[in-house]
C-alpha cells in the first residue's frame, strides 16, 4: 500500500492568510510554512506558474519543512504553452515559446531553481498543467516527448484541461502516451456538465505517483472570476465519494498526492483536514520523496 499525502495548492494565498488559519506570531513567510508543514505532508507551489522560482526560495522551503515533506511545483506558464507576461521573463528574453533559444534558457533557469529541492529530497513532482487548447495530436505528443527529455529523472505529473484526452476511445491512448514517458496522469474533481468539464477519471500511468487535484464544484466555474470559480466548501459527502478511489490508487502506486485547489479563504485547508480524517491517516505521517 502506497502513501496518501493530503495538502493544498497554496500556503501563501492572501485570502488564506486573512482567514485567521495562521495563528498570531506565525504569519510571516517562515512562520506560515512551518505551521503548514506541521499539519500537512505535501503542498503545491502555485507561484512558480506565474514567475520563475528562485534557488534561494527553494533552499528556504527545504530548510523550513520537516523530513518527509514534499513540494509539487507547478511548471512556469511559458513551459506549458500558456500566455506569459513579458514583465516576468528573464531580462532580454521575449515571452516567445516558439523560440528554441528562449525555451532552452527558461528551462535551464527553472531546472536550476528546483535543484535545492531535489538535493534535499523535497521535490514531490513537477506539475505540467496544459491549457484547454492543448489537444491530442502529433504536435502535443512532440511537446510531451521534448518535455520528458528535458526532465529525465524527475517525477512528472500531467493535467490536461481539454476533455478529449479522456473521452471514450481515446483514454487508452492517452494512458499509453503518459506511461511511455513515466508521467503521472492528474485526476481532477471539478464541476461536471459544462463545456470545460474534464471527467473525474483517475488512471494509473506510472507506478511511482498518482495526483488528484480538487478544484471545487462552483457553478461559476465557466463564467466567474478567479475567486468565484474556486469558491467552494467541500462537504463530507462529496469527499467520501473519493475515499475508495484514493485507497484504490494507493494500492497501485508508491504515493498518491491529494491536493485541494479551492483556495478561497480557508476552504482548501479545511477540505484537506476533512479528507485526512475521512481517510483515517495521520496528518504528520512521514513518507519522503519518490526515488
Amino acid at each position: 500500500m502506497g502513501d496518501i499525502l493530503v495538502g493544498t495548492c497554496s500556503w501563501t494565498d492572501p485570502t488564506l492568510v486573512r482567514s485567521g488559519w495562521y495563528p498570531t506570531g506565525r504569519r510571516d513567510a517562515e512562520g506560515r510554512l512551518r505551521h503548514y508543514g506541521e499539519r500537512f505532508p505535501v503542498v503545491e507551489v502555485d507561484s512558480s506558474y506565474y514567475a520563475l522560482p528562485s534557488e534561494r526560495n527553494s533552499r528556504l522551503w527545504a530548510e523550513r519543512t520537516p523530513d518527509g515533506f514534499v513540494f509539487d511545483v507547478k511548471a512556469f506558464s511559458l513551459l506549458t504553452g500558456h500566455p506569459t507576461r513579458s514583465a516576468v521573463m528573464p531580462p532580454g528574453l521575449p515571452a516567445d515559446a516558439r523560440d528554441p533559444r528562449v525555451l532552452d534558457e527558461v528551462w535551464a533557469r527553472f531546472t536550476a531553481a528546483l535543484a535545492p529541492l531535489r538535493q534535499a529530497g523535497r521535490l514531490g513532482s513537477v506539475l505540467l498543467q496544459y491549457p484547454p487548447w492543448f489537444r491530442p495530436g502529433p504536435r502535443a505528443e512532440a511537446v510531451l516527448a521534448e518535455t520528458a527529455l528535458r526532465c529525465q529523472g524527475w517525477p512528472l505529473a500531467v493535467e490536461f484541461r481539454h476533455s478529449s484526452w479522456w473521452q471514450r476511445g481515446r483514454s487508452e491512448a492517452t494512458c499509453a502516451l503518459l506511461a511511455r514517458y513515466g508521467m503521472a496522469a492528474v485526476a481532477v474533481d471539478m464541476p461536471q456538465g459544462l463545456a470545460a468539464s474534464v471527467p473525474p477519471v483517475a488512471p494509473v500511468t506510472t507506478p511511482r505517483l498518482s495526483v488528484v487535484r480538487f478544484h471545487g464544484r462552483s457553478p461559476a466555474w465557466q463564467g466567474g472570476n478567479k475567486e468565484e470559480r474556486y469558491r467552494h466548501a467541500y462537504g463530507d459527502h462529496e469527499l467520501t465519494e473519493w475515499v475508495p478511489r484514493l485507497r484504490g490508487l494507493a494500492e497501485r502506486v508508491e504515493q498518491v498526492h491529494v491536493l485541494f485547489n479551492n483556495c478561497c479563504g480557508d476552504a482548501a485547508v479545511r477540505a484537506a483536514e476533512q479528507m485526512t480524517r475521512l481517510l483515517g491517516i495521520s496528518p504528520a505521517r512521514e513518507a519522503g520523496p519518490l526515488r
